[in-house]
């Protein structure tokens, strides 16, 4: 069960779950997640085997549906366990997480050697604030926001674009490409955006199918959560007991 933003801040919209609280679903690498507004709608779209997605930031639903786990995705670079009941395992994504303190383990999220590794004692690398370089590119494939405001997009993920191109604007700030490149990701039209902020991404690759794969960076960040889960004895076991009982 994913919960979500009411909206949403995935720049990778098209290989995004969080797409379906504005699509109400979406298909992923052949996995279909689907938008619901309830606990008892939750459990029928698991039972087909698919992803039900809720609109709760809050995690309100915790006191109704104590799940087996908790995978904290939001990538705050900051501990906040506001709202996590810490009697449930807690699986953390990037830097702020300290294994055996305030969760069960932490996953790197940092490119490298390590990226993907689980980590039960400890943190991860620190958050270094600079993108993979991709064609001698780097800071300069993310989009940021050039003010306070609401996003205006002046074109699609998967489209070509060219250097010197307008692609979106703010408050009739503009974001101009700064190379050749595909959009490989950019947030939905009309969305609220602080200055600075991540809006988009443009892959100097000519490729434009690029956009529409998880990467390997999420892939091996995927990885590792299920090796967490999987290789935490107790885990386990709740995790086989509950199939048996759904079977």
């Amino acid at each position: 069960m994913i919960t979500e933003l009411p909206n949403p801040l995935s720049v990778r919209r098209l290989v995004s779950y969080s797409s379906a609280v504005d699509m109400g679903s979406i298909v992923v690498d052949g996995v279909a997640a689907h938008l619901v507004d309830s606990i008892e709608k939750a459990i029928k779209i698991m039972d087909q085997l698919q992803l039900p997605v809720l609109v709760d930031p809050e995690l309100s639903l915790l006191n109704r549906l104590i799940p087996t786990v908790i995978v904290d995705g939001r990538m705050k670079k900051m501990v906040d366990s506001s709202g996590l009941d810490i009697s449930i395992p807690i699986i953390g994504l990037g830097p702020g997480f300290t294994a055996g303190k305030d969760c069960r383990a932490v996953i790197e999220t940092n490119r490298g050697p390590r990226l993907g590794r689980v980590i039960l004692e400890g943190t991860t690398e620190v958050d270094t604030g600079v993108p993979e370089q991709v064609q001698q590119h780097s800071s300069d494939r993310v989009l940021r926001a050039p003010g306070d405001g609401i996003l205006t997009t002046k074109v699609q993920i998967t489209e070509k674009v060219t250097g010197g191109q307008m692609l979106a604007e703010v408050n009739n700030q503009k974001i101009i490409a700064r190379f050749d490149g595909v959009i490989r990701g950019l947030l939905l039209n009309g969305s609220m955006v602080k200055k600075g902020m991540k809006i988009g991404d443009l892959d100097p690759r000519q490729n434009t199918e690029l956009a529409t794969r998880i990467s390997e960076k999420a892939l091996a960040i995927g990885g590792g959560v299920l090796e967490a889960i999987l290789s935490d004895a107790a885990l386990r076991e709740k995790l086989m007991c509950t199939r048996n009982e759904t079977a």
